[in-house]
């Protein structure tokens, strides 16, 4: 195995990646943003119906992954509606997808 440089040992990429990826970094979490990609968007309510979490643990779980920049949430009347940041996971996938395979 090759050493990292020194210079080239923490990039910008790789701070991205690690933040996306700890946004990741729970089932639950995963779960939500399948759960927005079927469904286009979607209110907490409509998330907890389809997850057996409890609504304060999917409000939880959406504000890492708003903060992270994956989802996005719109004020609607009384509540938020969420969908997904495409460019947000575009991003994740580029960075996954330059990692080295060896």
């Amino acid at each position: 195995m090759t050493p990292v440089k020194q210079k080239d040992a923490i990039t910008a990429g790789d701070e991205q990646l690690a933040e996306l990826a700890k946004a990741l970094g729970h089932p639950a979490r995963v779960a939500i943003l399948r759960q927005l990609a079927a469904e286009g968007e979607c209110v907490c309510g409509q998330i907890v119906s389809a997850l057996p979490l409890a609504q304060a643990t999917v409000s939880q779980h959406l504000k890492v992954l708003k903060d992270a920049g994956l989802v996005q949430g719109e004020i609607d009347g009384p509540r938020v509606c969420y969908c997904i940041n495409p460019e947000a996971v575009k991003k994740f996938q580029k960075l996954v997808a330059a990692l080295p395979a060896r």
